[in-house]
């Protein structure tokens, strides 16, 4: 580094600032009593180098080196109590589930802590013994010599796996491991309106911890289905049906299925293919709040192909229309509205 940031070589406006950072540490790891000063102090001054006194961010310039050289950033009890993992299951529900809401009961493959030997691994009328590398810090100290001075890097320990302690007898069911793993119940309310991608909390419901640490939380990820009529944006609810040549120039009124019922829609006289209509809180309950969505209907004029002589003879003189011969595309359409009105 001193190489690297030394004003000859490097002409970077703030080499010559590193160069003296680098210099200082060199001086305050080759100096015994700068070395213990600063060991117990804990402190970096910009003005004066790590040498200052008073009291810093960090306990020991080992704990800097940890950061670097695989300590994590300070020193665990490798004895503490620890949190369990989350888990994450993903549910497939039907569109009307989602917009109704429901409950059900999942089962998820989860970690739990051992009732035989509550979770200490042993064997029943033994427990672990402190290991005698390490002594229980689960950690072990590599010194290793470098132009700065001797480093000290600490790592988990080998003997114990960073654990500090040591299993003699292990416990017959779960094999030492202090947990085993088990198939859960769990009754889960999904609410109305919730959308594809959603995530439910279920708060400790994820594996357990280690030593009495608390649970992690299970959050269930939603898949919705999607639906061969309607189809769903935010809180409202789109679809799509057919209008015959005379419905549209003529008006009409017509039979819309939505997500509870079948309601009237009056088609004005002149209405275009493409048009919307709006039926107002006929969409998706709202899942933060209160009321719900619209359900926004589009036409499409389909036009009648195959005409006989006296169909094209009626039309010419605008004084009738088909009876609806639609080509097969537009029959699909007349399809999904009979499926949506048998409530499909």
């Amino acid at each position: 580094m001193a190489r690297q940031y030394h004003p000859d070589v490097n002409k970077a406006e703030d080499a010559e600032t590193k160069f003296k950072e680098v210099k200082e540490a060199y001086d305050v790891l080759s100096d015994d009593g700068k070395r213990a000063t600063y060991d117990q102090y804990g402190h970096v001054d910009p003005n004066q180098g790590f040498g200052g006194g008073g009291q810093g961010d960090f306990n020991g310039f080992g704990d800097i080196f940890d950061m670097f050289f695989g300590g994590g950033g300070g020193r665990r009890d490798p004895n503490a109590p620890q949190r369990g993992n989350d888990l994450q299951y993903t549910m497939t529900i039907e569109f009307k589930e989602a917009v109704f809401g429901k409950e059900t009961e999942i089962t998820i493959p989860r970690t739990e802590s051992c009732d035989t030997c509550h979770g200490s691994g042993a064997k029943a009328g033994t427990k672990p013994e402190t290991c005698s590398v390490c002594k229980g810090s689960g950690q072990q100290e590599v010194v290793q010599n470098t132009p700065f001075g001797r480093m000290v890097n600490r790592r988990a320990c080998s003997n114990c796996s960073g654990t500090g302690k040591i299993i003699k007898e292990k416990c017959g069911t779960c094999h030492g491991a202090g947990k085993v793993k088990r198939q859960r119940k769990l009754n889960v309310r999904i609410p109305a309106g919730v959308d594809d991608g959603a995530q439910i909390r279920l708060s400790g419901e994820g594996e357990s911890g280690l030593r009495g640490g608390p649970s992690g939380d299970l959050y269930i990820v939603i898949r919705v289905k999607s639906h061969e009529f309607f189809e769903r944006e935010g809180d409202d609810i789109y679809c799509e049906v057919p209008l015959t040549f005379a419905q549209a120039a003529l008006g009409d009124e017509i039979e819309i299925p939505t997500l509870t019922e079948k309601v009237k829609l009056k088609i004005p006289a002149g209405t275009q293919t493409g048009t919307y209509f709006r039926l107002k809180g006929k969409g998706v309950p709202r899942l933060r709040g209160y009321g719900q969505g619209d359900q926004h209907v589009k036409v499409t004029v389909v036009t009648p192909t195959n005409l006989t002589d006296e169909q094209k003879d009626l039309l010419r003189q605008l004084a009738g229309v088909s009876g609806g011969q639609t080509q097969e595309h537009h029959e699909s359409i007349f399809d999904k509205m009979k499926k949506a009105f048998r409530g499909d």
